[in-house]
């Protein structure tokens, strides 16, 4: 069952991802080599409860952390800890953050220092497909709409799209029905309607799209150990279009 939200319900949110969002930027200053992947995590709780709201992903299901940080082959679900970050790797972060009772969830892969042009390609040609997939979350298009744009862009310019791992909805609870695949035919699935909130977050692989998961039971990388990014945005559909909450 899908939960439509009210206005109220995604203004909530809308506070939520701003802290979000702020988070994301307040991370993007501390990441340099060297760091390790722990005290990035640290720096996020304390801005979470800071102002106000609660890291939602420790607990959830036994995660054990504020972030997840995931780096180079990792895609997603990093476990922070001892890894100390260096000079051409990227880092995928995600969080998601609980304020009065409603959820905002993120990603964006970062460059530590200075990396090579084929992650920056991968890197931006994520960041393209979610933004074409965020413009498609708008009152009388299908979910698949924005699965298949996502794939498309992304099968264009030659990378993989992760299909383990998909988006969903999100509201009260972290995750919340529909699933939002990064992958499918135009013109399927549900109608979108007001008061839809989205967490669309294309994975995208520079290699092949399968994964495996490490033996921590969490990190996925890829199968064929080659880059990956993740860019995520919670995107309410309302009568304007789409509004993204978490920027």
């Amino acid at each position: 069952m899908i939960e439509l939200k009210s206005r109220r319900e995604i203004e909530i949110m809308s506070r939520a991802g701003k802290i979000t969002a702020a988070l994301l930027d307040y991370l993007e200053k501390a990441i340099r080599p060297g760091i390790r992947t722990l005290e990035l995590d640290e720096l996020a709780d304390e801005f979470i409860r800071s102002h106000g709201a609660q890291p939602a992903f420790k607990g959830y299901r036994g995660y054990p952390r504020t972030i997840c940080v995931s780096v180079n082959e990792e895609v997603v679900h990093g476990i922070p800890g001892q890894r100390r970050l260096e000079e051409g790797d990227i880092v995928s972060i995600d969080v998601g953050v609980k304020l009065d009772g409603y959820y905002s969830d993120a990603a964006k892969t970062f460059a530590v220092g200075s990396i090579s042009e084929a992650a920056k390609r991968l890197m931006r040609v994520t960041r393209e497909a979610l933004e074409l997939g965020m413009q498609k979350a708008k009152q009388g298009a299908r979910l698949s709409d924005i699965s298949w744009t996502i794939q498309q862009h992304v099968e264009q310019n030659h990378f993989g799209v992760v299909r383990q791992f998909v988006g969903h909805g999100i509201g009260a609870q972290l995750h919340e029905e529909p699933q939002v695949p990064n992958f499918g035919s135009p013109n399927q699935g549900v109608l979108l309607k007001e008061g839809m909130v989205l967490a669309i977050e294309p994975m995208v692989s520079e290699g092949h799209f399968e994964v495996e998961i490490l033996e921590d039971g969490w990190t996925a990388v890829t199968k064929d150990r080659k880059l990956a990014a993740h860019f995520e945005h919670t995107v309410a559909v309302t009568p304007e279009g789409p509004r993204i909450l978490t920027q």
